[in-house]
């Protein structure tokens, strides 16, 4: 809807040039922003530094699809990397979760690339944990 309205704006300004378009352009650029003002709050504190969503469907098909969360969180100027993998069982609703903090340097090799087999490590221990708990229930 933001960049609808940006590209509104581009186009009234191109036939009306900009004496006339004052009033629309005024418009479209606190819309923009307003929008933007909302996207931004809604990534802070709703999705509170998620990067995947995963459903993982139910073998049978019978129960509702379970729903994996990964989020990661560093604040600025340091080296601690924090990672939480959260599981939301579709039959019961309940939330587990698991996460580690780690020091970056943790996954760099010495040329400073990362060590992929270290992060999925990580990663894999903390789903296992996850699946495991789920399968005890």
């Amino acid at each position: 809807l933001a960049v609808f309205i940006a590209g509104f704006a581009l186009v009234w300004d191109f036939f009306f040039p900009f004496p006339q378009s004052k009033p629309i352009l005024i418009g479209c650029v606190g819309g923009y922003f307003f929008l933007m003002g909302v996207l931004t709050l809604y990534t802070t504190f709703k999705e509170k530094g998620i990067f995947v969503v995963v459903m993982q469907k139910d073998p049978a098909g019978l129960d509702p699809d379970s729903r994996w969360e990964v989020a990661s969180k560093m604040k600025k100027y340091d080296d601690v990397y924090e990672v939480t993998v959260r599981l939301i069982d579709g039959k019961s609703g309940a939330a587990r979760e698991t996460g580690f903090k780690k020091s970056v340097a943790d996954f760099i090799d010495d040329n400073g690339v990362v060590c992929q087999d270290l992060v999925e490590g990580q990663m894999m221990k903390m789903h296992n944990s996850l699946a495991s708990s789920k399968k005890d229930k």
